[in-house]
Parts: structure tokens; sequence; C-alpha cells
């Protein structure tokens, strides 16, 4: 997927669903953000919501394969995450 459609996809369901699922913060990271995704990659997304439970998250990265038609990894941003993963995201992300 192309980074500026994903962009598009992810600004259009943020206005749609910020009440909804609680999103504070949502975006990119990865091959994508940084235009180096090949047709088998993945859709790497990160989120601050308010809401926590796993429900939520289950129904966003479902909502969100089927809008890009592809295979999405979700990561809820927090305080207490892993380290690596938060300084990555912290470098990469391109939120919208």
């Amino acid at each position: 997927m192309e980074r500026k459609l994903a962009i598009n996809i992810l600004e259009t369901f943020k206005n749609k669903n910020k009440d909804k699922y609680g999103i504070e913060a949502i975006g990119l990271f990865g091959s994508v953000a940084r235009n180096e995704a090949k047709d088998s990659s993945d859709v790497d997304i990160c989120i601050k919501t308010s809401k926590t439970d796993l429900f939520t998250m289950v129904h966003i990265k479902e909502e969100l394969e089927e809008l890009m038609s592809s295979h999405i990894d979700i990561v809820r941003v927090r305080e207490k995450m892993n380290p690596f993963l938060k300084n990555r995201i912290e470098k990469e992300a391109i939120y919208v």
C-alpha cells in the first residue's frame, strides 16, 4: 500500500470514528511510512486512544483491514510499553 493512500484512509477513519473509539491520535509506522512497502507488506498502525479494552482494538483493526484491503498490525501507544518499539514508533510515525 502506498503511504499517501494509507494516510488518506486513516484521516477519514479518524474523522468518522474519533468519538466512537476515543481516538486521540492514529498514525503509520514501519515500511509503509518509510515508503519501502512491498505488495506483501502489512500496514503498521499506531494509535493513542482513551478506550483501552481489547474489543475496541479488534474492531479498529478489522475495520482498517477492510478499508485498506491489507493485513494490519496495530499497536496502542502508551506510557509503559516495549521501549524499543516505542522508540521506533516515535522516530517513524506519521500521525494524522
